[in-house]
């Protein structure tokens, strides 16, 4: 078992304040795999005031763009060295199946870190501007010290969504992983070190939630960064309006795919379901509700529940595994919650809703699919987390739209069309941060966000970096010139 008995703190490891521990548990095999220190309000205290010295007081928060961008392209090609190890970690943690740890888990967050050493490189964090009594010259500074909260299901991931463009703003960062999910930070802590980013820029406590909420509301905190469910952002929102603080809140989902009439089954179904049940369908983003049109119904449900029944269940580690087990019993109780109501209300069920046969130990649960699901039912207005879909038939497109757009959420969203221009036309109707046609996909340089309760603000692209800067106008006399600063176009 792996023991860790310290925190990642300005640069250094430091013993905690407390005693506590955290167990860290094998969603496979149910055994406790490690232990790691339970972070106290002390331990965010001293974190914090590291992050909080080298903002105010190193050089970090004014280096270059290209410094920054050098020290966010040596953290990606440390980590990237390391990718194997990171996956088999996170899938160890979590269950997240290792073909899907090694991509979505690791890679896809190099990737977004290498997005950003570019656009620090590009981006205008001066320009001036043209104005009726002189030019202003307008910067864009860091916000300051930001309280970085992620989830269990992409740890690494997550976080990279917020060190990155923190990192090319200037700002400084307080990392609190999930409980659930420790392990893979103290891996990032060495990665860090090894692409030289100053003691104090990126600091990493391991915490329960009482404890986040201490970060959130500590005075020295700029700025809160937080993925995670729709009840904890609604928590973080009232406490940052409270103190105006800046918020991005990237939050839950119940997302639609749409297939239309003429759409390719044979590659549709293996594409829409590879994004519904994407790392044990524990993703916001994942496509929970498929909307069929009653013309073609049977024979997609048919298909669906084919593809479902042959996915492969069993141990992360194993490179064959699709469908790994879920991160704790208490989620695999709240999704087979789920199946039961969804039968209750009249849901029937096409293949899975047990657990696996071929699993002694783990929390399992086989992939779902539900038929007879009305589009005002629990199934299809709450998120699961899980592996469970509910195929829903429309009348037209008019209506699946409708339909999609019946939610409290609007994270994500697909069609599957061979018309394009169809399929856009459907993409710009149905209200949700990102959509996707014929597939799934995020695109690292544009905004990744959702409308309603899917959450606050954006992450990734532009937008992203934006929502760690503040602007800042400086308003110069007429004919002023600043050498080395582009005017911004009319």
């Amino acid at each position: 078992m792996e023991t860790r008995e310290h925190f990642y703190i300005d640069g250094g490891y430091v013993a905690p304040a407390g005693t506590g521990t955290i167990d860290v548990v094998s969603p496979h095999t149910e055994q406790v795999i490690a232990r790691v220190p339970d972070g106290t309000n002390a331990d965010i205290d001293r974190a914090v005031a590291a992050a909080r010295k080298a903002f105010d007081d190193s050089e970090w928060s004014r280096t270059t763009a290209a410094e920054r961008s050098a020290k966010i392209a040596a953290l990606s090609a440390s980590i990237n060295a390391r990718m194997d190890e990171f996956a088999k970690l996170i899938s160890s943690e979590n269950g997240s199946p290792y073909s899907f740890s090694i991509m979505g888990q690791v890679l896809s967050s190099t990737m977004v870190l290498d997005y950003y050493a570019g656009l620090a490189q590009t981006f205008h964090f001066e320009e001036l501007r043209p104005g009726l009594m002189g030019p202003s010259l307008v910067r864009k500074e860091p916000v300051g010290v930001v309280a970085a909260i992620v989830p269990w299901n992409v740890p690494l991931f997550t976080a990279m969504l917020k060190i990155a463009p923190a990192l090319a703003a200037g700002c400084t960062v307080v990392l609190k992983p999930a409980p659930e999910t420790p392990l893979d930070s103290y891996l990032l802590a060495e990665c860090l070190d090894e692409a030289g980013i100053p003691a104090g820029v990126v600091n990493i406590v391991t915490a329960g939630r009482e404890v986040g909420e201490h970060l959130v509301t500590h005075p020295d905190i700029d700025k809160i960064a937080f993925t995670g469910s729709t009840i904890a952002g609604k928590r973080i929102g009232a406490l940052a309006g409270e103190r105006l603080r800046r918020l991005t809140l990237e939050l839950g989902g119940k997302s639609a795919a749409i297939i239309l009439d003429d759409a390719d089954l044979e590659t549709s179904i293996p594409a829409l379901l590879g994004s519904s049940f994407m790392n044990n369908g524990q993703a916001c983003v994942a496509q929970t509700r498929i909307l069929a049109s009653r013309d073609r119904y049977t024979e997609i449900v048919d298909a669906i529940t084919e593809f479902a029944s042959q996915q492969i269940v069993g141990d992360p580690l194993d490179p064959a595994t699709q469908i790994g087990p879920l991160v704790a019993e208490r989620q695999r109780d709240r999704v087979e919650g789920y199946i039961a109501t969804a039968q209750k209300e009249g849901g029937k069920i096409t293949t899975g809703g047990g657990r696996p046969s071929s699993q002694s130990t783990g929390w399992y649960v086989e992939p779902t699919v539900f038929i007879n699901v009305e589009p005002d039912s629990t199934l299809a207005q709450e998120e699961v987390f899980g592996p469970v879909v509910a195929v829903i038939p429309y009348d037209s497109p008019d209506d699946a739209v409708k339909i999609a757009n019946n939610s409290e959420y609007g994270l994500s969203g697909t069609v599957f069309t061979s018309d394009i221009p169809a399929g856009i036309d459907i993409a710009r109707r149905v209200r949700t941060g990102t959509f996707t046609i014929n597939g799934f996909s995020l695109d690292f340089g544009a905004p990744f966000g959702g409308y309603k309760n899917s959450g606050i603000g954006r992450e990734l692209g532009p937008e992203g970096l934006a929502a760690y800067l503040e602007s800042k106008s400086i308003c110069l006399p007429a004919g002023t010139e600043v050498p080395g600063v582009p005017t911004a176009s009319a």
